[in-house]
């Protein structure tokens, strides 16, 4: 789940919608429709946090602070459980598709690649990875530059939907937050594209239990949070 500060409330963004919107930008993307991967390459950025569905269904609860934990600081058992499921959910539609996503989580948590409790799933991913691309008919070279698109895209997207107003970057784009939406250097589209994710808004409050914040999750109504992705030059 990501949650996001609004104010006097929190917005509730699951990771799958988070992972709609990452594919929305990616058919954007300038030049990307005569990518001859094109279909795998954005299967794997609409479905590479699949594996986060049952969680977010449930919302993992933090007992201790009588609140929900988001992706970032979820329990490490917690993060690791996700890409096992993720990838092989996907393995049986795309080999490739999920190739790529195996990659990714490889490289978002190549923070913890020296912690010995990472160990088993770092040595798992990478052979999944290799496996799903073997089986795939597909290089090390396409999967590198293939998994440019869908770690920016994610990049992009997680910007937006975390309302981050610092400069992330990934493979040389950077990308910034601000009022409108999210701010790309350079920019990978060749105009100003529409951001929307759904939300649930919720009381920045302590709930009692996991069954309390569930309840208040599922009262709240939806809405669309709006904003445009673009190059400094249109800011």
């Amino acid at each position: 789940m990501i949650i996001r500060r609004d104010g006097k409330s929190l917005l509730f963004i699951t990771q799958p919608d988070h992972a709609r919107l990452a594919a929305d930008l990616l058919a954007q993307w300038t030049g990307f429709g005569n990518h001859p991967r094109r279909d795998a390459v954005l299967l794997a950025a609409r479905e590479h946090d699949n594996g986060w569905r049952e969680l977010d269904e449930e919302i993992v609860f933090d007992s201790a602070a009588g609140r929900a934990f988001d992706f970032m600081d979820a329990p490490d058992p917690v993060k690791q459980s996700v890409w096992p499921r993720g990838v092989d959910r996907l393995a049986a539609a795309s080999s490739y598709a999920a190739a790529l996503v195996a990659q990714h989580a490889i490289a978002v948590y190549d923070s913890h690649r020296d912690e010995p409790g990472w160990t088993t799933f770092f040595d798992a991913m990478r052979q999944r990875r290799d496996d799903l691309r073997v089986a795939a008919g597909r290089t090390p070279e396409e999967l590198d530059g293939d998994y440019l698109y869908l770690s920016v895209a994610d990049l992009l997207s997680l910007t937006f939907c975390n309302g981050w107003r610092d400069s992330r970057e990934r493979f040389a784009i950077r990308a910034q937050g601000d009022e409108r939406g999210v701010v790309i250097t350079p920019s990978p589209f060749d105009r100003a594209v529409p951001l929307r994710v759904r939300a649930r808004r919720l009381a920045d409050r302590r709930y009692a239990s996991a069954a309390d914040l569930r309840a208040a999750f599922e009262d709240a109504p939806l809405e669309i949070i709006e904003g445009d992705a673009r190059g400094p030059a249109a800011s």
